[in-house]
Formats: C-alpha cells, structure tokens, sequence
C-alpha cells in the first residue's frame, strides 16, 4: 500500500467523516421508528426515538465541520459527503412523514418545494463545480437549514408531541412552509448563479 492510499485512507476515515458516516447510518432508524408507529401501528414511544436520533443526528452536522475546521481535517471526499447526508435524511424524514400523512394536502406543496430545490442545488453545484466556481452559502441558507430541521423535529414528535405540547404538529407544519418560502429563494441564488456562468461560458 504506497503513501497516498494510506493517507487517502486516513481523511476517509477522520473523525469529521466518521460524524458524517453516523448521520446517514441515523437514517433507516429514524425512518424505521416512524414506519413502525405509524403505519404498524406501533407505541407512540418510538416518535420520541425517532425524535432523539434525529437530534443526534443534527448535532453531528454541526460537529463534523467544527472539528474539520479546529483540526484542520478538510477533504475533498468529506465536502461531497456531508451535504448528501444532509440532503438524505431531510428527503427521507419527508417522505416518511408523507407516507405518515402528517404532512398532507397543501402542505406537500411545501415538501415539494424543499425536495425539488435539493435536486436543483446538486446539480447546480455540481456544473459550477466542473467550472470551478464556488458558490458561498449564505445566512438565509443556514437559517433555512435550521428551519427546516426544527420543522422536521416538530413533525416527528408528532401525534407524542401533541400530547405534551398541543400545538407541536401545527407549529412543525407552520415552520415547514416558513422553510419552504426561504428554500425558493435560497435556490434562486444558486440558480441565478448558474444561469450567469452558463451564458459567460457559452461568450454571452
């Protein structure tokens, strides 16, 4: 095993990754949770599961880019991982929900949103990245990501929530269309900025 391999190696498995690894293995648990309430009818004490590791699953969002940045753990493979992992777990809590029918009528318009802007923004990174232009994610972006995730947390507690706190499910709905409103324009920015280099790069 020459040098590169072993280094290659040992950025695909820093601990920042290894973060990132643990919240797309967090996925099929939180989905699985909800399945099981949900649809077989199961104890409402599995949303609370659901809910705690998704939780776990946000903080290791915040905690892989700091320890990159403290330890200086940057990787090429690292910052293509951590937003599909995001983008994962968002998609699939969405379309569990759905599946739930918490999110229903109107309200999958805003579900709608937020999963076609996902798909926009790959591809979007990914062409700008092939002109090696690099797009800065803004505080609307962050605060739209934030949103988003409490909207979602809402949303999994659910009917167990509601028992808590009665307003939980239409708080978690009302914060998914706040979230859904910034998704629209975060993406334009994204868009636009496609749009732009496209026509530069085609001599417009």
């Amino acid at each position: 095993m020459n040098i590169a391999t072993t280094r290659g190696q040992a950025k695909t498995l820093s601990l920042p990754n290894i973060l990132t690894y643990a919240r797309i293995a967090a996925i099929p648990v939180v989905v699985g949770c909800i399945y099981a309430q949900a649809i077989m009818d199961g104890p409402l004490w599995l949303r609370w599961v659901a809910l705690a590791v998704f939780i776990a699953a946000g903080v290791t969002d915040f905690l892989d880019g700091y320890y990159a940045r403290i330890w200086d753990q940057h990787s090429a493979f690292g910052r293509m991982l951590d937003p599909i992992a995001d983008k994962l777990l968002v998609a699939s809590c969405l379309l569990m929900l759905a599946a739930d029918g918490i999110i229903h009528g109107w309200t999958l318009w805003a579900a709608i949103v937020i999963l076609c802007r996902e798909i926009l923004v790959s591809g979007l990174r990914e062409y700008l990245a092939a002109l090696r232009v690099s797009v800065p994610v803004t505080k609307l972006a962050k605060w739209k990501t934030t949103v988003q995730l409490i909207a979602i947390g809402f949303l999994l507690a659910g009917e167990a929530g509601d028992q808590v706190i009665p307003f939980t499910t239409k708080l978690g709905l009302l914060l998914l269309w706040i979230s859904a409103i910034f998704t629209i324009y975060t993406g334009w920015d994204y868009f636009r900025a496609g749009i732009h280099h496209l026509i530069e790069e085609d001599g417009g």
